[in-house]
């Protein structure tokens, strides 16, 4: 089954692969890597998801943010492909970012949120490292921001 049907059967849609807002580029390959920049939690209306997890989500939702920006990801990583997700070979490293208080522990099941659906859109190939990082304050005051690494075909 191809990475677009699995999307499709697992009723996910990709957002728009959204343009940069800063002085950056949002993908960049270099050799067989692609690199995708920062992906912030916005909702299916394009909404932002903003607050601070501990005080405004609980984990359950702030792990749901976490999936939102695994679908834009994705949708950059789509675009990025020439809208062909079988250039994908694996996924190398999730970095995720989760606004949250200071007492919040729970940033790796956040984070899970994105892991998750890479995993399961990309099978084994979805298979990463990765870092969940706590942080005060994110862009826009999203709750939840993801960046990845990819390796190419």
């Amino acid at each position: 089954m191809s990475i677009d049907a699995k999307i499709k059967d697992m009723g996910l849609v990709l957002p728009k692969a959204s343009d940069p807002v800063g002085s950056y580029v949002a993908t960049k390959i270099s050799n067989n890597l692609l690199y995708i920049s920062g992906q912030i939690s916005i909702d299916a209306d394009g909404q932002l998801i903003k607050g601070k997890v501990g005080k405004d989500f609980n984990t359950e939702q702030a792990y749901k943010a976490a999936q939102r920006c695994a679908l834009n990801i994705i949708a950059q990583a789509k675009k990025a492909c020439s809208d062909d997700l079988s250039r994908i070979k694996s996924c190398v490293k999730l970095t995720g970012f989760v606004n949250s208080t200071d007492d919040f522990i729970e940033q790796p099941k956040v984070v899970n949120g994105a892991s998750d659906l890479i995993k399961d859109v990309f099978g084994d190939n979805g298979a990463h490292t990765r870092a969940a990082v706590s942080t005060n304050s994110l862009p826009l005051g999203v709750a939840v921001e993801v960046d990845a690494i990819f390796e190419i075909k």
